[in-house]
């Protein structure tokens, strides 16, 4: 099918990554060598679907698929990913895709942004990684955050069973509310570190004439996410917040970033796509200009 491009098998790959990466967090309780085989066949699915993404886009260009960011980290991706599944076959390295499929799944989502994949011209173009790099890490802070309200619910509900129905917190499939908190306090750093990364991105983008990167209402609100998620591990971590307390506040501050977050990006001119590539103010746009339409966050074929 004509609509069916090499971005779309890569997209496909990259969700296959982010399963395998939650299979790994979430299900494996007793170290990563359980359920091995479930994890390694999402992951080769994962990489059977990037090697057509590689293969069609090569047959597409009559060349190896290494003129632009994106299909340079893809390349780099897939012989990663190829290799992992080669080691995981051995006894010693069954873990292997475990810590490949986050790496895989994190540069990937970065790899999709649309800035890194320009239509190809006379020579090879390796520009627009500040932007995708802010976009990318923003979003994926946002999904640390959301998982790790998922983790501090299940924390939540573990740790009630156990106070009221101790047998069926002990029969559970959920994990131990130890592990639990864990894994919600290791998200929530994630998630502040891709953050913290995004917004200092953010921060050396162009912008026109005049406009102030701190006085952005998206930027404030940011900022205000970065310090509840700082002071919530600040708290636990260093004042000796109860677990409890920990998981209420993660829960009640993804929630607020899902209420808020699409009222504060209207209110956001940074944010707006007319904004995405600023003309300088001081400069006229000539015919050479590039026409938005190249950077609009499609996964169209870009022949």
């Amino acid at each position: 099918m004509a609509w069916f491009t090499d971005r779309h098998c890569f997209l496909l790959a990259v969700m296959l990554y982010g399963i395998a990466t939650v299979y790994s967090v979430f299900l494996w309780r007793k170290g990563f060598r359980r359920d091995d085989w479930v994890n390694y066949f999402l992951f080769a699915a994962g990489v059977a679907l990037h090697t057509a993404a590689m293969i069609k886009r090569g047959l597409t260009l009559h060349s190896c698929p290494v003129n632009n960011l994106y299909e340079a980290t893809t390349f780099l991706l897939w012989a990663l990913g190829l290799a992992s599944l080669v080691y995981a076959l051995l006894p010693k390295f069954k873990f292997i895709c475990a810590f490949a499929a986050p790496l895989l799944f994190t540069v990937g989502v970065f790899a999709l942004m649309p800035a890194l994949d320009p239509p190809h011209g006379p020579k090879p173009e390796f520009s627009g990684a500040l932007r995708s790099l802010h976009a990318a890490t923003i979003l994926q802070a946002y999904g640390a955050f959301g998982l790790a309200a998922v983790a501090a619910l299940m924390f939540l509900v573990q740790q009630h069973d156990l106070k009221v129905h101790k047998l069926r917190a002990l029969l559970s499939f959920l994990p131990s509310i130890q592990r639990l908190e864990m894994i919600t306090t290791r998200l929530v750093m994630v998630g502040f570190v891709l953050l913290t990364i995004g917004l200092t991105a953010g921060s050396q983008m162009p912008r026109h004439e005049g406009e102030s990167y701190f006085a952005d209402a998206k930027v404030i609100w940011s900022m205000l996410i970065w310090f509840v998620y700082l002071e919530s591990l600040a708290a636990h971590k260093i004042f000796g917040r109860s677990p409890r307390r920990f998981a209420a506040g993660v829960i009640m501050a993804f929630l607020f970033l899902l209420m808020t977050f699409w009222i504060t990006n209207l209110l956001s001119p940074l944010h707006h796509s007319q904004n995405l590539n600023p003309t300088p103010t001081n400069s006229a746009p000539t015919s050479a200009s590039v026409p938005p339409a190249i950077h609009s966050f499609s996964f169209a074929d870009r022949q």
